[in-house]
């Protein structure tokens, strides 16, 4: 696993910046549709039923194909369907909660609210043979050949990275980038193709700081610990760690094991801890919960920090990490991760710290198999150390993405990239 921070001195005149390197191993309330002549767009909100609570970062996918994507942190939506399939059902899922089809046809042009019931009666009913954490988990390891893809696919995903100081957004790329993901029985990196992006930068915000963030959609790709297992569940890792057994939850209307784990008290260098969810039936991982152990502050910090400045102190406050799967006829893949990360920086002389926020995701709304075993020429291949700010061109029009799906942006990020556009005009 390779994350690391490089810090550098600017010229007198200019202020002095920061580079944030890191390379990772390892709907909106009123649903309204519009049309074009290609496909329909739907927006909604994934709720509770019981409480009315919205549900973040849910899972829809339309039924009889393999066009998905998820809420965001305030459970809105949207998914763009090709009008020939605009009379097919959406999939909601949500850890805990029943699974719900509701037919596009009924979304029509008013409110619409999709509430889920959670699953707890039915849980209860639930016959578990064994609950000895490790040996699900092992059995869990035992069982990828058979539970994961082992054909190439070629994968749409949308990719969001942003960077704050504070509440203030200073940095938002977006990217519709095509992945060749390789089957999970082989050793050859997935790897991916910049098909569309555009950012909208306001480096001022972040005062004397300047943070960029190096890998882009790489840095959700190699998080998939199903395919690179030495992140925590090849044999050498899994000695590192205890297990204990946390409850038993509904995922994708099944019962499944939640698995707690942490690294062994004797371990100083910085490791994982979380939550692995693990089917009860086939023992897929459908579900990864996990943070990054920073209560080393000056292992974290050298973790992370490759270069800095000799008045300058970097440390990681947050490092958590969301990887979830989705089955297709018995096969599970990787399908949307979320990662975020924190900093605090301290310049010395100076009385205040400054604190920034890394917030990276990526959905899978679209795959096919690839059985033509098409590939890319290098030059065509996205660079594993790319700087997607660096590499994209403005912030455009609300249409620039078309027909390809999105997640939606959170009402503080709509207003953060409102307020960089009238500046930058």
């Amino acid at each position: 696993m390779i994350q690391y921070i490089k810090i550098q001195k600017m010229a007198p005149v200019q202020r002095t910046s920061v580079l944030l390197f890191l390379g990772f191993i390892f709907a909106f309330q009123m649903n309204v549709y519009a049309q074009t002549d290609d496909f329909i767009e739907f927006t909604g909100t994934i709720v509770s039923g019981k409480t009315g609570k919205t549900l973040e970062y849910a899972s829809i996918s339309l039924v009889g194909s393999n066009i998905s994507t998820v809420s965001n942190s305030e459970g809105e939506f949207s998914i763009k369907v090709p009008l020939d399939l605009r009379t097919n059902n959406l999939l909601i899922a949500y850890l805990g909660y029943n699974n719900k089809e509701v037919s596009l046809e009924s979304l029509g042009s008013g409110k619409t609210r999709i509430e889920l019931t959670e699953s707890i009666e039915q849980l209860r009913e639930v016959n578990v043979t064994t609950r000895d954490p490790e040996k699900i988990v092992r059995e869990a390891v035992a069982r990828i050949k058979n539970n994961y893809t082992d054909d190439p696919l070629i994968m749409t995903a949308f990719y969001r990275e942003s960077i704050s100081k504070g509440k203030k957004y200073a940095s938002l790329s977006e990217a519709v980038v095509e992945i060749y993901k390789q089957p999970y029985t082989s050793n050859v990196e997935d790897y991916a193709r910049l098909f569309k992006s555009r950012k909208s930068t306001d480096y001022k915000k972040l005062d004397t700081l300047v943070l960029k963030l190096q890998g882009g959609p790489y840095n959700t790709m190699r998080f998939d610990i199903a395919k690179n297992k030495s992140l925590i569940l090849d044999e050498e890792s899994l000695k590192n760690y205890s297990f204990s057994y946390a409850n038993l939850t509904n995922l994708n209307n099944r019962p499944t094991h939640i698995i707690s784990f942490r690294q062994l008290p004797s371990i100083e260098e910085p490791m994982f801890y979380g939550k692995l969810y693990i089917d009860v039936q086939s023992y897929a991982i459908t579900k990864v919960d996990i943070s990054l152990n920073l209560e080393n502050e000056a292992l974290a910090s050298r973790f992370f920090v490759k270069k800095k400045p000799s008045n300058a102190e970097v440390t990681p406050t947050v490092a958590n990490y969301q990887i979830d799967y989705r089955e297709n006829n018995g096969r599970w893949f990787q399908s949307y991760s979320r990662l975020e990360l924190g900093f605090k920086v301290n310049w010395k002389k100076k009385l205040f710290n400054s604190n920034y926020a890394v917030n990276i995701e990526m959905a899978i709304t679209d795959w096919k198999n690839n059985t033509e075993g098409i590939s890319l020429k290098n030059s065509e291949k996205l660079r594993s150390n790319v700087i997607l700010v660096d590499k994209t061109s403005g912030f455009t029009d609300p249409d620039f993405w078309g027909e390809y799906n999105i997640i939606e942006p959170e009402k503080s990020i709509e207003n953060a990239i409102d307020k960089i556009q009238r500046k930058l005009k």
